[in-house]
């Protein structure tokens, strides 16, 4: 699995927003200044992050966007997934259904599965808590 560009700039925006001061805001021009990201670029971003429920915007002249609940119940799975759907590590494991010939005798099958699911547990228990400044009180 490659992590696209889009991904990749998602979760540097979200490191960003969860460590500022709890109630501050980001900007799109203060996130892609800090982040090396495209203004352009990072509000496609950041409005799919807001309409999947991970970041809230607030419009106006002082407006920005913040996370829409604590660092700590935000992990790398959900940026991911947010921005590209769910992860899949082999064509076999996107359902029920393996699109291979031979499906029912490959032993390989349970392996994906189960690299799948570990790969996918470490990336749900990574959150962003972890790049809060210690001295910020939730």
């Amino acid at each position: 699995m490659l992590l696209k560009r889009k991904a990749d700039y998602a979760l540097r925006a979200v490191k960003h927003l969860s460590t500022l001061p709890k109630g501050e805001l980001g900007s799109i021009n203060s996130i892609a200044a800090a982040e090396s990201i495209s203004s352009t670029f990072l509000a496609y971003i950041l409005r799919d992050l807001t309409r999947s429920g991970i970041l809230v915007s607030v419009q106006g002249r002082t407006g920005g966007y913040r996370l829409a609940g604590a660092p700590k119940d935000v992990s790398l799975l959900n940026i991911i997934e947010a921005i590209e759907g769910p992860i899949h590590i082999n064509l076999c494991t996107e359902g029920d259904r393996c699109p291979c010939d031979v499906a029912s005798d490959c032993p390989m099958r349970s392996f994906w599965i189960a690299q799948e699911k570990s790969f996918n547990k470490a990336l749900g228990k990574h959150t962003f808590a972890r790049y809060r400044r210690t001295s910020m009180v939730e």
